[in-house]
């Protein structure tokens, strides 16, 4: 008897996320010059919506786990991100087209936008423009924190981990090199307890 299909290992849970596209240095560039020329109030928001939900280069949990890398390293997180989405796709070429993408127009926008600034921010009307802005930053930085929670709330361990993390910072106030030193270990070995034992995904594919 002949077997029409073929017996394939179990796949991995963010397969349905999946990235579907590898960007060339060109679409690195147009990317993060968008992002860096739309985001408004904060990154990370629209960062997720285009390289998770539109253009799909990285699945929702991938882009969790950079997040925690460049939240690790030193400098801006976006900026962080660009880097290392750009050296993951195309090396050190889509390294500098990512930050040239991300920086290069915004920074020039901004500097005429300082020294717009530094005229009339004593204008009334100019400091309740920035008071919205900065309502309108917090409610794309609470929409931002449902989004990363989501690959984490069916992994209840993960979730522990993180809630921990929340409560050492917001509520205790611990120093953040005592949050990293002690809870990236917890986070390793709660993300390996959650592969071996719960998520049923092998360690070595």
């Amino acid at each position: 008897m002949k077997l029409s299909s073929s017996i394939s290992p179990p796949p991995r849970r963010d397969d349905a996320t999946a990235a579907i596209a590898r960007p060339g240095c060109r679409a690195l560039f147009l990317g993060f010059l968008q992002l860096g020329l739309s985001a408004f109030g904060g990154a990370l928001p629209l960062a997720h919506r285009m390289l998770v939900e539109e253009r799909r280069w990285v699945s929702a949990d991938e882009f969790v786990e950079l997040l925690g890398l460049c939240q690790f390293l030193p400098g801006g997180n976006v900026v962080n991100l660009a880097a290392a989405l750009g050296a993951r796709f195309r090396g050190v070429r889509g390294v500098l087209s990512a930050l040239a993408g991300l920086l290069v127009v915004p920074t020039a926008i901004s500097i005429a936008l300082s020294a717009v600034y530094a005229h009339f921010q004593n204008n009334p009307v100019a400091q309740r423009l920035f008071d919205g802005l900065a309502c309108a930053a917090v409610g794309l930085l609470i929409q931002m924190a449902f989004k990363l929670c989501q690959p984490v709330a069916v992994r209840p361990l993960l979730g522990g981990v993180a809630l921990m993390c929340f409560i050492a910072i917001a509520a205790l106030h611990w120093p953040l090199v005592w949050v990293f030193l002690i809870m990236v270990p917890l986070g390793m070995g709660a993300s390996y307890l959650d592969r071996r034992f719960i998520g049923g995904v092998p360690e070595h594919e």
